[in-house]
């Protein structure tokens, strides 16, 4: 059965196909996403004020065009549901990255508002320093008068590789930095919702705000976010040749500023062991598949879909897309990436607080 609503029709005149810009992933980039540090534990969230660790941004590989000031100056963004503000760098930026990336000029906006108040945000090999601004921000149809990051320091060897200008942040206000409202709460759409449709081919994957794709998709589940600070859903078991893992007690962040599926090595590790990914890509097709399983609908995925496939100089190979990472042992999250986006394209969905998931029709 399609997935449609008939009442919300009238919501999609609006709706936008917004293109993704591809950066390809580097062995380099993979590896050091294995090593980000990530705190997805609320209490701390809401009690380190604007000092706060979240993640790298080396392995992002998908970006959108927005732009932020009247006239538009336009911004390369990481577009993640991971995080919840936005920021860019500052034409008065003196850091390195800055000079190599689009800046934002308040002086060539006619809509610039000053506030003047602190943004930091400490990224795990890095961070950016700065202050509050606020301007409008256009993002596909969707427009928004909104305070963000106006970065004047950059440190981190991410900032350095990457072609990111700044963040836009798509998770819930709860971890927004300085309690800063999101893009979403402050955009002028009635519809509080987009989608992320992935491909093989990069130059092929867009997102849909508002709304989801109406054809060539079929709906599969409907999930309520059961902590609204990331789009954590829950989740209740890992499945692979090993046995099933019980996930209680887990949630499951669905996060788009990420490439990879990870967890705890305790979750991981028993999951993957014995499956060897040949770096030549000989052995996809033997590779057994794995599972997840969010409330009473089980995702399967396929070596194809699992091992990631970087070309670098001319050259292509394989590398496990699911690993473990050095967290806490009581670390309550397994984040799920852009490899599970792609044969599973996600829709978030604020007006009701849900993640569905579809397929492509056959």
């Amino acid at each position: 059965m399609k997935f449609t609503f008939a009442a919300a029709l009238a919501t999609f005149a609006s709706a936008a196909r917004i293109q993704l810009h591809h950066q390809p992933l580097t062995l380099e980039g993979v590896k050091s996403q294995v090593n980000r540090v990530y705190n997805y534990d609320t209490e701390k969230f809401l009690a380190a004020g604007s000092q706060i660790a979240v993640k790298d941004y080396m392995n992002t590989q998908y970006f959108i065009t927005a732009t932020i000031g009247t006239p538009g100056q336009p911004f390369t963004l990481v577009p993640d549901t991971g995080s919840s503000n936005l920021w860019v760098y500052s034409a008065q930026c003196k850091s390195i990255p800055c000079m190599t990336h689009a800046t934002y000029n308040y002086m060539n906006s006619s809509t610039y508002v000053a506030n003047g108040e602190p943004f930091i945000i400490q990224y795990g090999s890095g961070g950016v320093d700065g202050s509050v601004a606020q301007d409008i921000v256009d993002f596909g149809p969707a427009q928004a008068t909104m305070q963000f990051g106006l970065v004047k320091k950059v440190s981190g060897a991410a900032f350095y590789t990457s072609q990111l200008d700044g963040i836009l942040g798509l998770a819930y206000g709860s971890i927004s930095v300085d309690s800063l409202p999101t893009f979403i709460d402050s955009d002028n759409e009635v519809d509080k919702s987009f989608s992320f449709y992935l491909h093989d081919n990069p130059e092929l994957s867009y997102m849909i705000m508002p709304g989801f794709e109406e054809t060539g998709f079929t709906k599969i589940a409907t999930h309520p976010v059961i902590q609204e600070t990331y789009w954590n859903l829950n989740v209740v078991s890992l499945s692979g040749p090993n046995g099933t893992i019980d996930m209680t007690g887990y949630f499951a962040a669905i996060d788009s500023g990420t490439s990879l599926l990870m967890a705890g090595y305790n979750i991981i590790n028993p999951l993957i062991e014995g499956i060897v990914v040949e770096q030549d890509c000989s052995n996809l097709a033997s590779l057994p598949n794995i599972s997840i399983t969010f409330d009473q609908t089980t995702y399967e995925l396929t070596p194809f879909d699992y091992v990631l496939q970087i070309t670098e100089f001319g050259a292509t190979s394989c590398i496990m897309g699911i690993m473990g990472a050095d967290v806490p042992a009581d670390w309550p999250y397994i984040i799920v990436g852009d490899i599970f986006f792609r044969p599973y394209p996600p829709y978030f969905n604020k007006n009701d607080n849900t993640v569905t998931f579809f397929k492509a029709d056959q």
